[in-house]
């Protein structure tokens, strides 16, 4: 864990090589992953059994490619009913947020009397991708799911890895909340080249969203321009700004709570308190002792985790903006809160006040937790309904419109040597006349 004080020397330079950690994976994946693509492209379903066998060790044509609707709602049925109940409230705020984003279609005639704007609509099929490798993730299934519901999604296509056939039932119970019309028993690169290509099978999509390991990344890096994706994702990431007023052991679970996701997962807490940031330090040395998710935890905090004094929380606030975090906790009064998440100008999402621990937006508050990481806030948002959506501009004009603003558009074709639109304007002022 790298510990560092605004006031010391070199601060500058090692909090630059905390900026600069990509923590991407080391290996190179690109020439592998353009293989599978290419084989799917070409061979379709053939390919994407091959690459099931090898990669997840059971046959699709022994264990099945499809997992049917009757099964989803089986699967959500035999849960326990407090857990019923937990994946219904998560739907329903998810759905309730997201319906606040819906973009309204605008139109107007201006005082050259041209008639123009805009009118949303849905792209026609969506195909999510749900880990299931480490953990398996039916929050992430509705995080994706339901925004592309509230769009106006017709077709919704969820396909996750089963390793060894094996399905997680959480995943199929959130597929029945989603109202997920296709679920398929495959993942990897192989899933996203079907997604994007399409097979004798399984149908081509139009957008492919959710995240997945460095192979699921880059495929969906190759596959965009055929398809639309929502981004290339990398490790996760958490920045919590903290007084010392806090409970350490509130504070180290929050730094926890991330660092379990994956070995390259980077936690950082940024104080104005060094005795606070001593006791944060051992509180995560107790609370890793015993956590069921230690070995990965313990990884994550050993080689990406960082504690940085400054002198207030204020001047928290540059350094937050340049490591552009996934996510970032302000743990203090909720009017400090508000005032510093004012000031702040890059992240993904931020969570205000004492008790509003990370961990409640990955689940059940209402807003995405698919979010940009690896300082990509700096110029992208979270998962929304827009990304399941495109806009359409139109335009119309009468003659009276038309000899308003063609002589200009004559001019600048002629400038730039294109005469034929030039020409197409001209001939109907000539005829207008």
């Amino acid at each position: 864990m790298m510990k560092l004080d605004a006031s010391d020397p070199d601060f500058e330079t090692r909090f630059a090589t905390l900026v600069d950690d990509r923590r991407e994976t080391a290996t190179d994946v690109a020439r592998d992953v353009s293989t599978i693509i290419r084989s799917v492209r070409d061979e379709g379903d053939a390919a994407v059994r091959a690459f099931t066998t090898k990669l997840d060790r059971h046959d699709l044509d022994d264990t099945g490619w499809r997992v049917d609707a009757a099964a989803c709602a089986a699967a959500f049925e035999a849960l326990e009913p407090g857990l019923r109940t937990a994946l219904d409230l998560a739907a329903s705020r998810i759905r309730a947020y997201h319906e606040r984003q819906r973009p309204v279609d605008t139109a107007y005639t201006d005082a050259a009397g041209v008639r123009l704007g805009a009118r949303w609509r849905a792209v026609d099929a969506a195909g999510i991708y749900v880990p299931g490798g480490r953990a398996a993730y039916p929050s992430t299934l509705l995080m994706n799911a339901i925004p592309a519901r509230v769009a106006g999604v017709e077709r919704l296509v969820v396909v996750t890895p089963t390793p060894d056939g094996q399905i997680n039932p959480l995943v199929l119970a959130a597929a029945h909340v989603a109202r997920a019309d296709e679920v398929w028993r495959i993942g990897g690169a192989q899933a996203i080249a079907a997604l994007a290509y399409g097979t004798k099978r399984i149908a081509r999509v139009d957008v492919v969203t959710g995240p997945g390991n460095a192979w699921v990344a880059e495929a969906k890096r190759q596959v965009y321009g055929v398809v639309g994706i929502d981004m290339v994702a990398g490790p996760s990431e958490i920045v919590v700004v903290a007084d010392g007023a806090n409970d350490p052991e509130w504070t180290a679970a929050d730094l926890l709570s991330q660092a379990e996701h994956d070995p390259t997962t980077q936690s950082i807490l940024l104080t104005d308190d060094a005795a606070f940031a001593d006791r944060v330090a051992a509180a995560v040395d107790r609370q890793l002792v015993d956590l069921p998710t230690r070995e990965v935890a313990r990884v994550a905090w050993a080689d990406n985790g960082a504690i940085v004094i400054v002198p207030t929380l204020e001047d928290a606030i540059p350094l937050v903006d340049r490591l552009a975090p996934e996510h970032v906790q302000f743990a203090c009064d909720a009017d400090r809160a508000q005032s510093l998440f004012d000031r702040l100008r890059h992240a993904g999402s931020a969570f205000l006040g004492r008790h509003t621990p990370e961990a409640i937006g990955d689940y059940v508050a209402g807003p995405n937790h698919v979010l940009p990481t690896g300082r990509r806030a700096r110029f992208a948002s979270g998962l929304g309904v827009t990304d399941f959506m495109k806009r359409t501009s139109f335009l119309q004009l009468d003659e009276t419109a038309l000899a308003e603003l063609g002589p200009a558009t004559i001019a600048l074709a002629e400038a730039e040597g294109l005469p034929a639109h030039a020409r197409s304007v001209a001939l109907r002022l000539r005829t207008n006349r």
